[in-house]
């Protein structure tokens, strides 16, 4: 099984000021942090080494989930304290850490019914990623999906779907990084403009919980349950 990577590193700006005090990834839907879903997700999908960045109050996530033997895995930390890298700096510090070609990254700030067994073990190209429909929030959308290939808007015909945070990526997409601060979505398009990532529409249940009004409607689905 890939190692998978959880992105965990982000201040959590929008969600202030809840996430004054507690990083964003440790916030709770139905008494469980976002993250701890997560993981236990994984576990039961079959997955075993987890590596977890960590920058904004970062030695919270670490005390509360240590070395992942609760959850029956085994986590390791990259530790980007020093400045948060975003997503692809981040991707790259955290590679000597990632012992599979391919390996699965995941937002730690989202919550899915995605089932994380179903993720492609290799890879034809250098990525694949999970699209699902635009929410409210985000109506235009980040790729266009056709005949299991992925684009940017305008590169191949078709609507635009909205990208989950939910990737399988070959350590190649990462050629010649820097662990500095870069986002991820330039490689992708690059790598989308050759014709080197694949993608799936996911029509399950996803949410972006990137505002506190989104994690209090979760909050209450679950505790309605």
């Amino acid at each position: 099984m890939m190692d998978a990577l959880i992105l965990a590193a982000g201040k959590g700006e929008r969600m202030r000021p809840l996430t004054n005090h507690t990083p964003k990834p440790l916030l709770q839907v139905g008494g469980r942090a976002l993250i701890e879903h997560l993981l236990y997700a994984l576990a039961g999908a079959g997955y075993e080494r987890i590596v977890i960045n960590h920058a904004h109050l970062g030695e919270q996530i670490v005390g509360q989930l240590g070395d992942g033997r609760h959850y029956g895995l085994r986590i390791r930390y990259s530790d980007e304290s020093a400045g948060a890298l975003e997503t692809g700096g981040g991707i790259c510090k955290a590679l000597p850490a990632l012992t599979t070609d391919p390996f699965v990254v995941i937002n730690g700030d989202l919550w899915t019914d995605y089932p994380f067994a179903d993720l492609p073990q290799s890879l034809p190209g250098l990525a694949h990623l999970v699209l699902a429909d635009n929410p409210p929030h985000h109506p235009d959308g980040d790729f266009v999906l056709r005949d299991g290939a992925i684009g940017a808007p305008g590169q191949i015909a078709g609507s635009a779907l909205t990208f989950t945070g939910i990737g399988v990526y070959r350590h190649a997409l990462f050629a010649n990084c820097e662990p500095v601060a870069f986002p991820l979505a330039p490689l992708l398009f690059k790598a989308a403009a050759e014709g080197g990532v694949s993608g799936e529409h996911y029509r399950g249940r996803w949410e972006d919980v990137g505002s506190w009004e989104r994690l209090a409607a979760l909050d209450r689905e679950f505790n309605a349950r």
